[in-house]
């Protein structure tokens, strides 16, 4: 199986607080990762040093056995796409020139029909047709955030790199947008993976191939989600109990928090 991404011996601090310490893993082609974890776990800076907005203390990050460190900011959007968990640029244009600029990675000199077409398409598969000749600054933020989402599925790379791309949408997106995500990675003819960060456990189970627990900097677990979702791990990492329910013929694996642990 075809090695998408390569993460080895990672750590990241701020000042004397380490976020993140000793990480490893790996991720093949056609898997779909959801990384879960408290707020401040470092979920959004394990995402940041991938795509090389943050540069680690120490480690090496490789995307298709090329290292992040040795590659321009072109080879690394033809590689990667990035949505942050909060949109901040307010694009003064239109909807459809903002998923527009997702394809200058592959622009050499002008947009060309394909460039065009594959915004159309991603534009029509995230339900955004309507919005196309609509300002993107005048968007609410759910709509900002489909538009972003849209404009790093154009760009088409080899891994997307999603932190929190559900939190300002509301349910039937949340589950649009998922099911798009799991459909783009799904294809085993070409090699293309994903990372999500997500603070939603049964939205992970649903989607992900494997999942990824962060806890005090470290990967307290990292496998397919039936084997990571214990009610061990849910009361370490998250300070909750819970019931967990096996997947059945008439729905998926999920989970339900009862309640907050002592912390003493």
């Amino acid at each position: 199986m075809k090695q998408i991404l390569s993460v080895s011996n990672l750590r990241f601090s701020w000042g004397e607080n380490q976020v993140l310490k000793d990480i490893n893993f790996k991720v093949n082609a056609n898997q779909l990762i959801a990384v879960l974890g408290v707020n401040g776990a470092g979920k959004s800076t394990l995402i940041k040093c991938i795509n090389g907005i943050l540069k680690p203390d120490v480690g090496e990050i490789s995307v298709l056995g090329e290292d992040v460190a040795d590659l321009g900011l072109i080879e690394v959007a033809k590689k990667m796409s990035y949505v942050p968990q909060n949109v901040q640029t307010n694009f003064p244009m239109e909807v459809f020139d903002v998923v527009l600029l997702g394809r200058r990675p592959h622009i050499s000199w002008s947009v060309n029909k394909d460039d065009r077409d594959k915004v159309s398409k991603t534009l029509r598969i995230l339900s955004l047709e309507d919005f196309a000749f609509r300002r993107f600054d005048k968007l609410s933020g759910g709509e900002k955030q489909r538009v972003v989402i849209a404009k790093a599925i154009a760009q088409d790379p080899n891994l997307f790199l999603f932190d929190e791309p559900t939190s300002d949408l509301d349910l039937w997106h949340q589950i649009e947008v998922m099911e798009e995500i799991k459909r783009l990675i799904s294809d085993t003819n070409i090699f293309k993976s994903a990372i999500v960060a997500i603070h939603d456990i049964n939205m992970a189970i649903r989607y992900a191939d494997k999942i990824m627990l962060l806890h005090d900097g470290n990967i307290e677990d990292f496998g397919e989600p039936e084997k990571v979702v214990t009610k061990e791990n849910i009361e370490k990492v998250f300070g909750v109990s819970c019931d967990i329910f096996p997947a059945s013929k008439d729905s998926p694996m999920r989970i339900y928090v009862k309640e907050k642990l002592s912390l003493s």
